[in-house]
């Protein structure tokens, strides 16, 4: 039985992790938080899942190459720098990095990209998410993976074609841009819609999550996957068979 070691155990993540990992035949081996030293955790498992903080990442990372030890990061709101610390990480140990562990995310993001690709340039691009009124980044992580999935479907990057600011006089909207909004409130666990819009018609991709249990199971199956793999980097699309 494969065991899991969790950094941000005593989060909402973290604990609806080690509630489903047993009915996922999966152990585990401990969790570690803020105070805790991440790297006993990290000798005791053979996989770690990180859902803690942007600031621990460095921490965490570091502890899974000493130990040798792959690692899911599903910490969102991360910079540039972060991913250059996990880009560094995957050459030495298997990093699996995602803005969302949800299995149903992963074939929406499949659908987004194809259908950036065969509708074309007359189709403004739109992505709105919620969430509950404790999240602290946003856009989220994942309207940020659909909106990578869309650009890529257009053959650009999201940094080139995304707009996050349309307060005030902003103008027409310009073509080729892939627009992101963000509600924050109550309880919602995530909602994202991504819109496909032009003269006379409109498509909506939109994925609906009820429960974090959701995210949890994806999140063990990653691990699970993840257990024994070389060093890379790996994408929630590879645990799908993509």
């Amino acid at each position: 039985m494969t065991s899991i070691g969790i950094y941000g155990s005593l989060g909402r993540m973290g604990q609806a992790i080690a509630a489903v990992a047993p009915e996922m035949n999966a152990r585990v081996a401990g969790g570690a938080d803020a105070k805790d030293d991440p790297a006993s955790i990290a000798a005791g498992a053979d996989v770690l899942i990180d859902f803690s903080a942007p600031q621990a990442l460095e921490a965490h990372l570091a502890a899974a190459r000493a130990a040798g030890k792959p690692i899911v990061v599903g910490t969102t709101g991360l910079s540039p720098q972060q991913h250059a610390l996990i880009d560094q990480a995957a050459a030495e140990i298997a990093v699996l990095q995602t803005g969302n562990t949800s299995l149903g995310i992963g074939l929406l993001q499949r659908l987004v990209r194809e259908a950036a690709q065969q509708l074309g340039p007359d189709w403004d691009i739109e992505i709105l998410e919620m969430h509950h009124r404790h999240k602290v980044d946003a856009p989220s992580g994942t309207a940020l993976m659909l909106g990578q999935a869309a650009a890529a479907g257009m053959g650009t990057t999201l940094a080139e074609a995304e707009v996050t600011d349309r307060a005030g006089l902003t103008g027409a909207r310009m073509s080729g841009t892939i627009g992101l909004a963000s509600l924050r409130g109550g309880s919602v666990v995530g909602d994202h819609s991504v819109v496909f819009a032009t003269a006379g018609e409109r498509i909506e991709l939109i994925h609906r999550a009820d429960d974090r249990a959701i995210f949890a199971r994806g999140a063990v199956r990653a691990a699970l996957w993840l257990a024994g793999k070389p060093a890379g980097r790996y994408t929630m699309d590879q645990v799908l068979g993509g």
